[in-house]
């Protein structure tokens, strides 16, 4: 099927020209009302020989333009100083002038009232666009942008005198290329005739434009066609730019999930050589009595009787290396619930993301996206953090064993293995406004939730698995029934020549853990 030809229509020299044309009618008349919907937007309501209208003025960067509308705008709460400047200075005064500068994209407005002669200068440019207010000799009083010396050769300051920009001499030069093509591709073209149109999907003009393949219709007047215009316009560019953000941050999220839990599946898979390690400890028990001492392998026969070979660290004796399989064999079972756990949350909460960015490519409406931006935020899936390739030697914690953990609500759950790590974590890596936690009156590993600055956002579910971590790094984790102690970072503090780890807190609360 043949798709749509798209050309994007501009707002160029021309249209302005034919709204210019517009607001004729009501030089002479009354400015009656000034609003500022937002920072880039005036809207000013003339009144002349009983005819009445709402003529929007925006400098932004994308959506520069000036044309009557139908529909009034709201006001900001407390006026911004180009609003409260105007108001103060012309609300009530006569239009005397609306004309064109130069046939460029800026146009002039001059105000009579009791307080004197007073410009607005309206610069439609892209990103360049502004709003000057002037006093009767064009000092400027206001602006919707201020620009400073740094950032132009021709700022725009209180007090300063203003200055056109520099208008492109020779004829055609402040017409623009949509403007040459359409008149030198269109045998028929008269810019004299303005015949209003609406093409979708692509803008408004004050002529035809299906000598281009676009589809066009007839509107009354400019400002009817570029309000209609800008009506779909503007939302649809909007929600494309929400569904761009949302599908950049989400791919990022998933990202990080399987970074995680390819990291995850190595400590499982870590965690399986637990029975291997268990037997080797055994084994050098067995043989190593008969072993010569300072060997870096042993050979021993395992229990159905074939030959294994055992590294051993030359340096320790034979019932030191085999304390040390003991250990590690230890750790990776009291690990390998906890990785399931997590390998568990993060596959779940990968598969979510994958589902939610098909929602994302679905959505066709702005307020449908401006809803999946906030689940996306609600589930804390925006902003993560871009995945690091630094080499494993420049990974954080300066080579500390501290352990990340991702509990619910996506909360990232810190903890230490050893004293020297737990001071690291609690004196350097947490933040004041972090969770701490700790077993009550016994030893165990410091635990921090990351709150992001956010302490009162957490959940009881976060803490209960922090709680857990910490019991389970702990010496009374075979217990039934054990107390930990949470409260904020900034209320833990390392007495002067205490050991490392060794903390004393305050402003408490305890939670109590069932196993």
């Amino acid at each position: 099927m043949e798709t749509e030809k798209r050309i994007r229509i501009p707002f160029d020299s021309f249209v302005l020209q034919a709204v210019v044309a517009e607001l004729q009618p009501f030089v002479g008349g009354l400015l009656q009302e000034i609003r500022q919907p937002n920072d880039t937007d005036i809207v000013l309501s003339f009144y002349n020989r009983g005819v009445a209208g709402m003529f929007l003025i925006s400098c932004h960067a994308d959506f520069a333009r000036a044309h009557f509308i139908t529909k009034r705008v709201p006001n900001q709460i407390q006026p911004p100083m180009l609003c409260a400047t105007l108001r103060a200075r012309v609300d009530g005064s006569k239009l005397v002038e609306a004309r064109q500068i130069e046939g460029d994209r800026i146009f002039q407005l001059c105000f009579e009232g009791s307080l004197g002669t007073f410009f607005l200068i309206v610069e439609l440019m892209g990103k360049h666009s502004n709003i000057v207010f002037c006093d009767s000799d064009f000092r400027v009083l206001s602006a919707a942008k201020w620009v400073g010396r740094s950032k132009s050769r021709r700022p725009i300051q209180p007090n300063m005198a203003y200055e056109l920009p520099p208008v492109m001499q020779g004829e055609g030069k402040t017409t623009s290329p949509f403007y040459r093509t359409l008149q030198s591709t269109d045998p028929n073209f008269n810019p004299s005739l303005i015949n209003p149109i609406i093409s979708p999907g692509n803008g408004a003009y004050p002529v035809s434009v299906s000598v281009l393949g676009l589809p066009e219709f007839a509107r009354n007047s400019i400002s009817i066609a570029l309000e209609q215009h800008y009506a779909l316009a503007i939302p649809s560019a909007i929600a494309e730019s929400i569904r761009s953000l949302l599908l950049t941050q989400i791919h990022r999220a998933v990202l990080a999930k399987e970074v995680a839990l390819d990291e995850l599946e190595q400590a499982r898979d870590a965690g399986g050589k637990a029975p291997q390690w268990q037997r080797f400890g055994e084994l050098i028990l067995a043989y190593g009595p008969s072993q010569p001492v300072g060997e870096a392998f042993m050979k021993a026969w395992d229990y159905d009787g074939t030959e294994v070979e055992i590294r051993l660290k030359p340096d320790m004796d034979f019932k030191a290396n085999a304390s040390e399989y003991f250990e590690k064999a230890k750790k990776a079972k009291g690990r390998m619930s906890m990785v399931a756990d997590q390998i568990q949350r993060l596959s779940q909460q990968r598969s979510a993301m994958l589902g939610f960015i098909e929602r994302v490519n679905l959505a066709t409406r702005l307020e449908g996206l401006q809803a999946l931006k906030e689940e996306a935020s609600r589930l804390r899936w925006l902003n993560v953090q871009a995945i690091p390739t630094a080499r494993k030697e420049d990974r954080p914690y300066e080579g500390h064993r501290v352990r990340e953990l991702h509990g619910p609500s996506g909360y990232v759950i810190l903890y230490g293995e050893n004293a020297e790590a737990n001071d690291y974590l609690t004196l350097r890596v947490a933040r004041s406004n972090d969770y701490w936690l700790h077993v009550r009156g016994d030893t165990s590993a410091h635990v921090v939730i990351q709150t992001r600055n956010q302490p009162e956002k957490v959940q009881m579910d976060v803490l209960m698995f922090a709680a857990k971590v910490a019991v389970q790094n702990s010496r009374v984790k075979h217990s039934s029934y054990v107390s930990v102690d949470y409260t904020l970072r900034k209320y833990v503090r390392r007495q002067r020549g205490a050991a490392k780890g060794s903390v004393v807190y305050t402003h408490e609360k305890t939670l109590n853990i069932e196993s």
